[in-house]
């Protein structure tokens, strides 16, 4: 079973950076999607980018990009989300979820994380 560990969380000033990280287990044979989403107190969960295993292609939601970086060291089954020009908008839960194959919508990820609550505040 498929088994995700996210890390990094924390309380950051506007403007600041964060990279948060999520440590994988449990990998059967085959392709992912590894994305992250966020959920803020009241809103709808969001998907904020993710990676695919098999070419490495990267996608990213409108209101992260230029500003969030994912990364994958397959070594370490490891997936990175480096967060830069944090906003109080950026606040909320990140969740690192897995998805069969490749990157596809929110209901193809059936394996999560815990989450990592990420503070956008002065």
């Amino acid at each position: 079973q498929l088994q995700l560990v996210e890390s990094g969380g924390g309380l950051v000033q506007p403007g600041g950076s964060l990279r948060l990280s999520c440590a994988a287990s449990g990998f059967t044979l085959g392709y992912y999607g590894l994305g992250w989403f966020r959920q803020a107190p009241g809103k709808e969960r969001e998907g904020v980018s993710c990676i695919s295993t098999y070419d490495g292609r990267t996608y990213y939601a409108n209101s992260v990009k230029g500003r969030f970086t994912i990364s994958r060291d397959a070594a370490k089954n490891t997936v990175y989300l480096q967060m830069n020009s944090l906003t109080p908008e950026d606040t909320a839960i990140y969740y690192c979820a897995a998805a069969p194959i490749r990157c596809g919508s929110a209901a193809d990820f059936g394996s999560w994380g815990q989450g990592t609550q990420v503070t956008v505040s002065s």
